[in-house]
């Protein structure tokens, strides 16, 4: 530092800063007021905020899709396997006395009406003593007609004197057995064209041949057994076998849409009997599905059926929002802390529309749709409500 000398009254030098030295000091002093500001501001910084300031936590929080389901009414369906079959099957064999067949006149698959005759069966004998009975009618006619003739003349002579009223009598009884005698043939006669005409084989009703095991030249009797199967209307059904739980609550009219095997075409159907026994073996019953007549319906084959009755009201939500693990089903619910709680839950019947939790939730909590397998208990989320579908 330079200094400069100079002179006070009494004679004494006092020493005093040189000019330049005093720019020097300023500067340094502006430095030091810079560097106490900055400290300042950095102490303000990082330990003088107010906890208002901080940034919120609930921002850095993941978000969920959550979505309260309520109650819904949900149709029951159950889903069952079975054979196709006629609804009212009619076995057709001979009623009359039989004999060797001369014509079959229908084939399995045609439609017949009531009384059409299927088959014809040789009467060339029956025929014979038919008209032998027709004759015997005649005889007897021919008696009663002269018998007749013989009781007016004796009616004529009576009066006269010349026979007596006991042999007019026995002449009217003459006539009147004859008569009878006629109505005794006429009767045989009516027999024998009723025997002749059970030979040919008839439907019994209107409906669809199922199948033939009759033949030309083939010997019937009555104890041949069935000659043709019939479907009565040509109505069809499904015999679904269901497991005695599912039969609980099923009613005659449910309604039911079947699909044979190896058909990629369903038909509507509905059930018009459910089993009053349970098989003791298979505990199983039979619920009985009427069907329209339709050629891909064929009685014997194997089909499959998803029928739907008896409605039950419970949440429903899509299969995304159910978890399984080694204690069962549950799903994760959002409290009203925005934490994330497991409840237990019991499923119930799954279709198309979802999953209808039959116990464990009542529908007004916020459940997690999805991610649940990347949650855990207790852990704070930020949930948002799921679009409705109509958006």
């Amino acid at each position: 530092m330079n200094y400069e000398s100079g002179r006070i009254e009494g004679g004494e030098t006092l020493l005093l800063p040189s000019v330049d030295e005093r720019p020097r000091r300023r500067r340094r002093l502006i430095v030091g007021a810079v560097v106490l500001v900055a400290a300042l501001a950095l102490a303000w910084f990082f330990f003088g905020r107010t906890p208002e300031a901080a940034p919120k936590v609930t921002e850095q929080l993941p978000a969920v899709t959550v979505v309260v389901p309520g109650r819904q009414t949900i149709d029951r369906t159950v889903s069952a396997t079975g054979t196709l079959a006629a609804r009212r099957e009619m076995p057709v064999g001979v009623a009359g006395e039989g004999g060797m067949i001369t014509r079959v006149l229908v084939e399995p698959g045609q439609w017949v009406q009531a009384g059409q005759v299927l088959a014809t069966v040789d009467r060339s004998v029956q025929t014979q003593t038919a008209a032998g009975l027709a004759a015997q009618v005649s005889v007897a006619q021919s008696d009663v007609t002269l018998a007749q003739a013989e009781l007016d003349r004796a009616r004529t002579l009576v009066d006269r004197g010349f026979i007596s009223k006991a042999d007019l009598q026995r002449r009217t009884a003459t006539r009147d057995a004859a008569v009878a005698r006629v109505k005794v043939a006429q009767a045989t006669l009516s027999e024998a064209r009723a025997r002749n005409g059970r030979l040919d084989i008839r439907a019994p009703a209107a409906g669809l041949v199922l199948t033939r095991q009759a033949e030309p030249g083939q010997i019937v009797s009555s104890g041949t057994g069935m000659l043709f199967r019939m479907a009565a209307g040509g109505q069809m059904e499904l015999r679904a076998s269901l497991a005695e739980s599912d039969l609980v609550g099923l009613r005659p009219g449910a309604r039911a849409s079947v699909t044979p095997v190896g058909s990629p075409r369903s038909f509507a159907g509905e059930v018009w009997q459910v089993s009053p026994i349970i098989d003791p073996q298979t505990r199983q019953g039979v619920a009985r599905v009427a069907l329209k007549y339709d050629p891909a319906l064929r009685p014997g084959g194997f089909a499959s059926a998803s029928i739907t009755g008896g409605a039950s009201v419970a949440p429903l939500l899509p299969e995304t929002a159910i978890q399984t693990d080694d204690k069962g089903n549950y799903v994760y619910v959002v409290d009203g802390a925005g934490k994330v709680a497991r409840r237990d839950v019991k499923i119930g019947q799954v279709s198309n529309a979802g999953v209808a939790v039959a116990s464990g939730l009542t529908g007004t909590e916020r459940v997690v749709l999805s991610a649940g397998a990347f949650l855990n208990p207790g852990q704070a989320v930020r949930p948002v409500a799921a679009a409705s579908k109509a958006s």
